[in-house]
């Protein structure tokens, strides 16, 4: 095989790894899991990657030894997908999910040294959107095989044993993707190459985001590791700009109202709405796409115009979108019209991620002084994650009360954000975007 040749064995992971982001959670509402419960799912999933990367990365960075991590996160992963599959108590699917996103956000920083070994740091950046594209696609892949399994096979096995019989072959997949990997990955170094974390970072900064995953799991593990891994907090505090903390301030109301709306969604679209798995599988792959499409285009713009302003944009479409999904449901029963708008909407929803997400990277950039850029990014990545999954659990919570009123609260709260990036935008002068490929 040539060097690239365990980047199949990863994307057959992602494949799993894509299913799983929203076959878990379906099962958890399928054996009875309440709205609460799956926001706590959700948020439990949103932090579990990052400790996961700190520890995985840390020895990684320091003995080198990348395969044995590798082979040891997917076989936690495989361990994770089976305990979920062979159990029906709500408690034990969080333990299980936990412990998928630990092992997903493990591998994560050792699969940066993996796709980097033998290159120059200029190149860097080129090899990292290699690995995104492997893992991205093979999530969209994940996604496909939900939405195709289980519209094939819920009518004749019943819905719970058509899911259990797919988690089960993610569980195998990723078992496959292990073996593979024993084979294929790279020998680790005799002498551990640690590149700087400094020099990871700048490279992790300037390449471009997951394509298709970020759209409904946008934390990103890895990144955090890198960005984070030379932080000096003193000095990044003290170099923060009244229009940096204020950008904060935004990114984290609008995360928490993304997770307020992502949290109890498949119980809304499932029980609420009546979709079977198959479109609910549908419904997010419309998403992720969506985004995958747009994030050239929306780096392009951001090139154009002020990024500051195309997100607040997005923002405001966010904002009445979450909320639309809640009222497409109130104004039309679950028919084709319904999920054809519904369709729509997600779609929608995709696009106004790929802008955000591409912008906050420009904006952050633009805010922070170049000494910290880096670490601000890292910041970014760590806040957003922590929001998210706040984000989710706070949704549960309002999902007990009702999917309108958590779904208008996760406008609000975006709504909150796009005002705040708003100021930001009026007190930061007028400056040409670069085009420094940090902008995308």
């Amino acid at each position: 095989m040539n060097r690239d040749g365990w980047l199949y064995a990863w994307a057959l992971a992602s494949v799993a790894l894509g299913a799983g982001s929203l076959l878990v959670p379906l099962y958890f509402v399928a054996i009875g899991g309440e709205t609460f419960m799956l926001g706590v799912l959700a948020g439990v999933a949103a932090a579990a990657g990052a400790p996961g990367a700190l520890i995985f990365g840390r020895v990684a960075d320091k003995t080198g030894k990348r395969r044995a991590l590798v082979l040891l996160a997917l076989g936690l992963a495989v361990l994770a997908l089976a305990l979920v599959s062979l159990t029906k108590r709500p408690w034990l699917v969080i333990v299980g999910n936990g412990l998928l996103w630990f092992a997903a956000g493990a591998v994560a920083p050792v699969l940066t040294l993996l796709v980097t070994a033998g290159t120059i740091e200029r190149d860097w950046p080129a090899r990292f959107a290699v690995l995104n594209r492997y893992q991205g696609w093979g999530w969209a892949g994940g996604l496909v095989l939900g939405l195709v399994w289980t519209t094939l096979l819920s009518g004749p096995l019943g819905e719970i044993a058509a899911q259990q019989s797919l988690l089960w072959l993610c569980a195998v997949a990723v078992g496959l993707s292990a073996f593979l990997a024993a084979k294929w990955l790279p020998a680790d170094p005799a002498e551990p190459d640690r590149p700087r974390p400094s020099r990871m970072a700048r490279a992790i900064a300037r390449s471009r985001r997951l394509p298709v995953r970020s759209a409904t799991f946008p934390v990103g593990p890895g990144r955090l590791y890198w960005l984070t891994r030379s932080m000096h907090p003193r000095e990044v505090a003290a170099r923060f700009s009244p229009s940096l903390t204020i950008y904060f301030g935004a990114v984290v109301a609008f995360f928490v109202g993304f997770g307020v709306f992502w949290g109890p969604l498949p119980l809304y679209l499932s029980r609420t709405l009546g979709y079977d798995s198959g479109i609910v599988f549908a419904l997010y792959l419309v998403s992720s796409v969506g985004s995958a499409l747009w994030y050239d285009r929306a780096g392009k713009l951001a090139e154009r115009y002020d990024p500051s302003g195309l997100q607040v944009g997005s923002l405001l479409a966010r904002a009445a979108l979450h909320p639309a999904v809640a009222v497409v449901g109130l104004l039309v029963s679950a028919t084709v019209a319904s999920t054809i708008i519904n369709g729509v909407v997600f779609g929608l929803i995709g696009v106004a991620w790929a802008v955000i997400a591409v912008t906050a990277a420009s904006v952050v950039t633009q805010l922070a002084p170049s000494a910290i850029r880096g670490e601000a990014l890292g910041i970014y990545t760590a806040v957003s994650g922590l929001a998210s999954g706040v984000g989710s659990i706070l949704g549960g919570w309002l999902g007990g009360y009702g999917f309108l009123l958590a779904f208008a609260v996760a406008g609000a709260l975006v709504l909150v954000g796009a005002a705040l990036v708003a100021v930001v935008w009026r007190r930061s002068p007028s400056v040409a975007v670069e085009t420094d490929p940090l902008s995308a």
